[in-house]
């Protein structure tokens, strides 16, 4: 569910509601308490109230689909991208693959993280936070946007592509966390700009919407 709001919240969009197909091999009520508390909480967290769906016997299969909308005109788009926009990410990126490496048993993550994962950088996995206010904030003010599932030079790529336009990455701008700081070079190089699943927003606008997308930012408390 947070997954799907991500992408309402990458067009500026607000949720409806959303219908789920769920497929279980058996009934199990302890496991299906747990899943109806959290999936509800993120429901009621954004007004987004289960409408539909249907349940099966058969292999485990979570099947979600969100309904949303926004104003007419106002949906920010991949291909809008222009030149000489401003590039801005909300929050942070790399924790997510940081925290994914060390639950693989990846040495370089084990070593700067240490024997035990963090709640909060386990959860920056498990539990992404869709940035629906942000993202509600920006329409008519962002150019293009797309959430961050594929990393954000990945994700980029598919708004300059979509848009024809090119891009620079100043690094140094780009935050980083002290988890992330403890690693090497190329692998904190690797979480900052190759690691998926931050469900971030990144999006571009004009050098004279600085101060709207700030204010934005601030109404979004992002």
């Amino acid at each position: 569910l947070a997954v799907n709001l991500s992408d309402l919240a990458a067009m500026g969009a607000r949720p409806l509601g959303f219908t789920l197909a769920l497929s279980l091999p058996r009934a199990d009520d302890a496991w299906l308490a747990d899943f109806a508390r959290g999936l509800f909480a993120l429901a009621d967290a954004h007004a987004c109230p289960l409408v539909g769906g249907d349940t099966t016997r058969g292999p485990l299969n979570i099947c979600i689909t969100v309904f949303g909308e926004v104003r007419p005109g106002r949906a920010l788009r991949r291909d809008a991208a222009r030149v000489g926009d401003d590039i801005y990410v909300s929050g942070r990126t790399g924790e997510a693959r940081l925290a994914l490496e060390w639950l693989l048993g990846t040495p370089w993550a084990r070593d700067a993280v240490g024997p035990a994962l963090p709640a909060g950088l386990r959860a920056r996995l498990e539990r992404p936070s869709p940035r629906l206010a942000l993202g509600q904030a920006l329409a008519g003010v962002a150019h293009a946007a797309l959430d961050l599932s594929d990393g954000l030079t990945g994700d980029l790529g598919h708004i300059l592509t979509a848009s024809g336009v090119g891009a620079d990455i100043r690094l140094g701008d780009l935050p980083v966390v002290p988890a992330l700081a403890a690693l090497p070079e190329a692998e904190r190089l690797t979480c900052l700009l190759s690691g998926g699943d931050d469900y971030e927003l990144l999006f571009t606008a004009p050098v004279s919407s600085r101060e709207a997308v700030q204010a934005a930012a601030r109404a979004s408390e992002t």
